[in-house]
């Protein structure tokens, strides 16, 4: 794309990223180390911030493989810091960067909406408290200490990410719905939104009846650990699946033609993230191995969250489907 060479050549004349953007990339490196610290303290065999009785004690290995994992994943935002503020970043094919800052959205927004939204919560209602005396997962100190790190992430990451698609793709998300070429998607596009947005009726259906109070679906385990936190997060992803499906809607459709092309895109590039990430996750959870009984994830869980993925990857096919043809076309 023309955009890379001349910022190569600003980066060049400048010497290299603003001092905004250095401290930005800073600040994400140094909001790693909480997480990372406390992963590599319980792959090393600590049991800090892990009360007794705590699930996470049932199984030492599954439990250092899973850490070692989620701490080289969140170490990657190293990399996706430098590749956002370096010379060389731009010079990434767009099909590479794509995914990964994809994915990282996706892990990330959740966390930043629901986590606050949580803590609103116990304000009111006072700290949560499981609905049927269950054992805790963790001091409440690491959740603070984890999310409050990933927050600090998700704002650096995010507004560098804003700040690189703006110099680099700013023609892709210029003016309104009714701008766009009427065949800018085609058939199949269309198709696969549609479909994606009736799967989508499934786990934002059980994540709306699970945040209202029904048990059905959950194991015994998930109910007795219910507290105000589990309505909140609930609620929320009903929310992102409601997003993703409007924003991909919305592009793919033509929908609501004064809608400024920025704002569904992000809508679309959020939901379907946090949409199909956290369905991911969710998903490799339910098969990890228990032989515990009650809690074991029941069928219907097991449907809600393979749902979530492949709606969210489903719409973000759509998306990069949109987001080619716009490039090729500007």
């Amino acid at each position: 794309m023309t955009p890379t060479a001349s910022l190569s050549a600003v980066h060049q004349t400048t010497g290299g990223p603003s001092a905004a953007r250095r401290i930005l990339r800073v600040l994400a490196v140094l909001a790693c180390l909480p997480y990372v610290s406390i992963k590599v303290a319980w792959i090393a065999g600590s049991e800090i911030g892990i009360p007794a009785g705590s699930p996470l004690l049932d199984d030492r290995a599954l439990m250092a493989v899973a850490n070692g994992v989620t701490a080289l994943m969140d170490a990657a935002v190293v990399v996706l810091a430098l590749l956002l503020t370096q010379p060389w970043g731009l010079r990434v094919r767009a099909w590479l960067l794509a995914f990964p800052l994809w994915a990282a959205t996706g892990l990330l927004s959740p966390i930043m909406i629901g986590f606050p939204a949580q803590l609103m919560v116990s304000l009111v209602t006072g700290p949560p408290k499981p609905a049927g005396g269950g054992e805790p997962f963790l001091d409440d100190w690491v959740f603070g200490v984890v999310y409050g790190g990933f927050i600090a992430q998700g704002l650096a990451l995010g507004t560098l990410f804003v700040l690189y698609v703006r110099d680099r793709w700013a023609h892709v998300w210029r003016g309104t719905l009714g701008d766009l070429p009427a065949r800018l998607c085609g058939t199949g596009t269309r198709v696969t939104a549609a479909l994606a947005s009736l799967l989508a009726l499934v786990p934002a259906a059980v994540h709306l009846m699970w945040a209202s109070g029904s048990t059905r679906g959950l194991s015994p385990a998930q109910i007795a650990r219910r507290t105000d936190d589990f309505y909140v997060l609930e609620w929320m992803r009903a929310l992102f699946v409601a997003v993703a499906v409007v924003g991909v809607v919305f592009l793919v459709f033509r929908r609501a033609r004064s809608l400024s092309v920025r704002t569904a895109l992000g809508l679309g590039w959020v939901g379907s993230g946090g949409v199909g990430c956290w369905g991911a996750y969710m998903t490799l959870v339910t098969f990890m191995p228990d032989t515990d009984p009650d809690k074991a994830f029941t069928g219907l869980a097991r449907l809600t969250y393979s749902g979530e993925m492949i709606t969210g990857i489903l719409l973000a096919g759509c998306l990069a489907v949109f987001l080619r043809r716009r490039s090729a076309g500007a």
